[in-house]
């Protein structure tokens, strides 16, 4: 089996393991739903209590971390406390890599600095048509 054939089989076994997990997480929720339907009432309660005092203390840490950010970029430099910290990040550098190519073929002693990473193999699933 060459290695095209070898990398075809396992792919298709990996669909089959995820179609199986999938038909499993179906019949899971099901009778999770079930098993729900008989506390529901109190659940509802229960966050129709909780819920206020959740969104009232997200608004306020969504307030407060925008105004450290805000404050720290102001500051230019991390800032750390006890519990959390704000960290300060300079603007990232870029190239145009195509450019840079180009100029490469007129001077190639550029070469010398370019460094290229391992290749990376990354899983996607084939979108039908």
């Amino acid at each position: 089996m060459n290695s095209v054939d070898l990398i075809l089989a396992k792919l298709d076994e990996l669909a089959e393991v995820k179609a199986a997990e999938t038909v499993t997480r179906l019949d899971y929720e099901a009778k999770r739903a079930e098993i729900l339907k008989t506390v529901l009432a109190e659940l509802q309660a229960l966050d129709s209590e909780y819920d206020p005092l959740f969104e009232s203390a997200q608004n306020r840490a969504a307030e407060l971390e925008a105004e450290i950010k805000q404050l720290t970029l102001q500051h230019g430099a991390s800032v750390k406390g006890q519990q959390f910290q704000a960290v300060y990040n300079r603007g990232r550098v870029t190239w145009d890599n195509a450019a840079l190519d180009q100029y490469a073929t007129h001077h190639p002693e550029i070469l010398a600095h370019r460094r290229e990473g391992e290749p990376s193999i990354s899983l996607r699933t084939v979108k039908e048509r």
